[in-house]
């Protein structure tokens, strides 16, 4: 009797964390649709890829189903581009318009307009 109670102890809190992520979830794809379609992605783009790689990208454009992403280097891209099917996946649940690729693209660097020329100082 014991090890049922230890069970349904561990298993309980899980549930409710499940049932609070899903009805998270719900609510996040409810505050996407009240978006412009082509603002949604680029909302949702920290919510689908997470903290850690938000901090170090940034949702740069959306049009024609093309999802633009700003990157910092080259490692970073080659990472993203394999996770891109599991993005567009999550993407796809919380967006009205279709996700259909994401573009990795690496920042310019400071200074460096995005043709590699200096950048006008004006």
């Amino acid at each position: 009797m014991l090890e049922l109670s230890l069970q349904l102890a561990v298993f309980l809190p899980m549930r409710s964390m499940e049932q609070a992520g899903a009805g998270l979830e719900k609510l996040v794809a409810q505050c996407m649709r009240q978006v412009s379609p082509a603002d949604a992605p680029l909302l949702a783009w920290p919510l689908v890829c997470g903290s850690a790689v938000a901090d170090r990208t940034r949702a740069l454009t959306f049009a024609q189903g093309l999802l633009r992403v700003e990157v910092t280097d080259a490692g970073w891209k080659s990472e993203l581009q394999a996770l891109a099917p599991r993005y567009l996946a999550v993407m796809n649940r919380y967006t009205t318009e279709q996700v259909k690729r994401i573009e990795f693209v690496l920042a310019c660097p400071r200074g460096l307009s995005p043709n590699g020329a200096p950048a006008d100082s004006r």
